[in-house]
């Protein structure tokens, strides 16, 4: 299940002298960040051609990482892309489908039956090309990687935005569309702009009710949703080496709401300690040899500003519980004025739900913290007001505390535990409600608090805290409460404080676990027959996307012009679609139905150009396909934040849309529509965005030569007959310029497989 322990051993022995050239080329100390990208430069890339936030850059990763509603697209794509095998180490983990209902056995029992044919072709698909395979109930992808194949200095994709997880053991980990996850797994070069670096210094020392969650909610509020775009941030200080190695996982994790390419600590004496308790001390003893390596240069943390494009300085020693919401996870709410917040916000002050646990949350840390303040509620005569759930991160994690006698502490205080699954952090989440429409509160230990993400309510008003501050506030049932200095009045009338949180990072009698759950592939998958029926509503084989006609792009109408945030559970949601995820066509029918129309401030409801009427998003735009047109989608700021799922780029790429125009674009998403053949666009003049009327017909000029960094023209021709042109620009490089001459990324693998 572990790692190749020969790859980590050649990697290490390659770092001195690669590092080594780095430093002369740029002839000033390196940042841990720049250590690992040079030590894992594709063998055709020159170091020359470094720029941050400029050039483009070709990466050799590590290993593939696949997530079960991600994997099926991803290796649909793969299955297209003629090799016999996976040229890197590859795992899919099914950890997205089974949804939370009534509890872990029952749960997992149900998906096992409803998801039986995608868990079939996945498992399949996994025998025949050398790719690992854990089953459902497993365990969250995230917790699985940090617990089995993260390893300081390495480099990782992954076909889930919270990847970035493995950077807190020291792994540069990236989410990626699954074109990308096809590329390394066919044995090309992975491509990336080369990042921005931001520099977290960290000092003091966390205590009493404060967590490494604390400290990731803190500079959300600080760069918000986008402030990390194109950028890798750092984690470095004495407080960054007083952190356990599963706190620093929580800090990473969440770096995806900033939009931060990944994030990352430096090799330490929490990491070693975390390798060696999960079965890898020949990992760590791999690690201590090479520790000056796995961090950054001494004379960069001493003057960081001089090295890092944008250092924060956050003090743990003073650094406050906080809480952030709603509807977005950057509305930063330090405890002691959350309470406030609150009032003056006419928030529901009533907790209906509070859930820890999730691929961000549920360690064994993160457990028996939570834990010590549920014995403490029963011990002192509460009950949870509100209700309670705990989603185990993995199997390990799962069986470890209940052997330990955690989880029965939960089902004491009235709580229920769930699989060890995504659930309702991705809104895989029955909830039981007698209205499922009307505002109320939940708070969550998860990363994202999207409207509509958890429970599809609009109305729900998601929180993001700790799992302690989480806890707490499920035992008082209130937001307005605040544990630190507030009283609770228990059965017997009596007032009670709780003590502050204790908890253990690792269990006293070590990790265990009977069934971790892994099956290991076929040693010869050529026999291996993958099926999939043509009649299957959930899985279909993909044909590949159509080439560029060689012209302009001239008479397209446009599908919606959507305002405000569009992140990608606007433009293809989870929940119940996630059945889908492995046939585009019918997932199709999701496309942008939680967008907002600017011009009549629906969801779902836009015009049809050919009739005249108004009508579903996926609808229309079926009606222009059968037509023969072409469609432009208009966006705003950081459109398609959020998920990694590249579905929001094939679904309009399957329909007929032939560009998307915005304001700005989050990285990954941009990268997505980029593979498969798309047009991604962003206004030079982000006020252009007012020009553009709801029954335009819209020209793309200059694509006949399509350049880097040269600019393309739209021309408007409004219903009045008149005409406005401005230019728009985009990011794309030669390589780039062909995928989408191709018809998609995908058609150029297949093409030199085939040679």
């Amino acid at each position: 299940m572990a790692f190749d322990i020969e790859m980590i051993k050649k990697l290490y022995a390659g770092l001195p002298s690669k590092i080594a050239a780095a430093r002369a080329l740029l002839n000033r100390p390196l940042t841990l960040t720049e250590k690992i990208l040079y030590a894992h430069l594709h063998s055709d890339q020159k170091l020359e051609n470094f720029g941050r936030g400029k050039s483009y850059v070709d990466f050799a990763p590590d290993r593939v990482a696949m997530q079960d509603a991600t994997a099926q697209m991803a290796l649909l794509q793969f299955m297209q892309a003629g090799r016999p095998k996976v040229a890197v180490p590859s795992t899919v983990h099914c950890d997205h489908l089974i949804v939370a209902q009534n509890g872990a056995g029952a749960d997992l029992k149900e998906a096992n039956i409803t998801n039986r044919e995608v868990y079939d072709f996945l498992g399949s698909v996994s025998d025949k090309y050398g790719i690992g395979f854990w089953k459902p109930g497993a365990g969250i992808i995230h917790q699985v990687v940090l617990e089995n194949y993260a390893f300081p200095g390495g480099m990782m994709i992954g076909t889930d935005s919270h990847t970035v997880n493995a950077g807190g053991l020291g792994m540069v980990a990236i989410g990626v569309g699954g074109a990308d996850a096809c590329d390394v797994m066919a044995g090309l070069a992975w491509e990336l702009k080369f990042p921005k670096l931001i520099g977290v210094k960290l000092t003091g020392k966390l205590s009493g009710w404060t967590s490494a969650k604390d400290v990731i909610l803190k500079v959300a509020g600080i760069l918000t949703v986008k402030g990390g775009t194109g950028a890798i941030v750092e984690y470095f200080g004495e407080g960054a080496d007083s952190l356990s190695c599963t706190g620093k996982g929580t800090i990473c994790n969440m770096g995806a709401e900033i939009g931060a390419t990944t994030s990352i600590f430096g090799y330490d004496e929490k990491m070693a300690a975390y390798l060696s308790g999960t079965s890898r001390a020949d990992v760590a003893a791999l690690a201590n040899a090479v520790a000056e390596h796995l961090k950054g240069d001494k004379e960069v943390y001493a003057d960081p500003a001089k090295y890092f494009d944008q250092v924060i300085e956050i003090n743990l020693s003073e650094l406050e519980p906080h809480i952030n919401g709603p509807f977005t996870p950057d509305l930063a709410w330090p405890l002691s004025k959350f309470a406030a917040a609150v009032k003056e916000n006419n928030w529901p002050a009533e907790l209906e739900v509070g859930l820890i646990g999730s691929c961000t949350n549920s360690s064994y840390e993160d457990i028996t913290r939570s834990a010590s303040l549920a014995k403490q509620a029963v011990d002192k005569g509460l009950k949870a007001k509100a209700e309670f759930t705990v989603t185990p991160g993995s199997e390990m994690v799962r069986f470890t505390v209940e052997r330990d006698g955690y989880l029965g502490i939960f089902e004491n205080m009235g709580g229920v535990v769930l699989a060890n699954a995504c659930g309702p952090c991705i809104g895989q989440w029955a909830r039981h409600t007698s209205d499922p429409n009307k505002k109320n509160s939940i708070i969550t230990s998860f990363n994202r608090n999207f409207a509509k993400r958890n429970d599809g309510n609009p109305n729900t008003h998601a929180f993001v805290a700790s799992p302690e501050i989480v806890t707490a506030f499920a035992i008082a049932g209130s937001l307005t409460y605040n544990p630190m200095t507030d009283f609770l009045t228990n059965e017997k009338g009596e007032k009670v404080k709780l003590d502050e949180p204790t908890g253990l990072e690792f269990p006293t009698k070590g990790f265990a676990v009977d069934d971790p759950g892994f099956q290991a592939p076929a040693e010869d998958g050529s026999k291996v027959e993958i099926k999939v029926s043509p009649t299957s509503t959930r899985l279909q084989l993909l044909a590949p996307f159509a080439a560029w006609e060689g012209s302009d792009l001239k008479g397209l109408k446009l599908l919606i012009k959507a305002k405000g945030k569009c992140t990608t559970d606007h433009i293809s949601m989870a929940g119940p679609w996630l059945k889908y995820r492995g046939h585009l066509d019918n997932i199709s029918n999701n496309m942008l139905i939680g967008a907002l129309n600017s011009y009549n401030e629906k969801t779902n409801s836009v015009k049809n150009q050919l009739t005249g009427e108004y009508g579903e998003v996926p609808a229309v735009q079926r009606a222009y396909k059968a037509a023969g047109i072409g469609s432009i989608v208009v966006g705003d700021e950081n459109y398609g934040e959020g998920s990694s799922r590249e579905h929001a780029a094939m679904e309009p790429r399957f329909l007929g849309v032939r560009a998307i125009l915005v304001k700005s674009f989050a990285r990954i998403h941009e990268t997505n529509l980029k593979k498969q053949g798309m047009l991604a666009l962003t206004f030079v003049n982000k006020e252009d965005y007012n020009k553009i009327q709801e029954d335009d017909v819209i020209d793309i000029l200059g694509l006949t030569s399509f350049a880097p960094g040269k600019n393309l023209t739209i021309q408007l021709t409004h219903k009045d007959g008149k005409t406005e042109t401005f230019e728009v620009a985009h990011t794309y490089n030669q390589q780039q310029i062909e995928w989408f001459k191709a018809g998609g990324a995908l058609n150029i693998i297949r093409a030199q497989v085939a040679k």
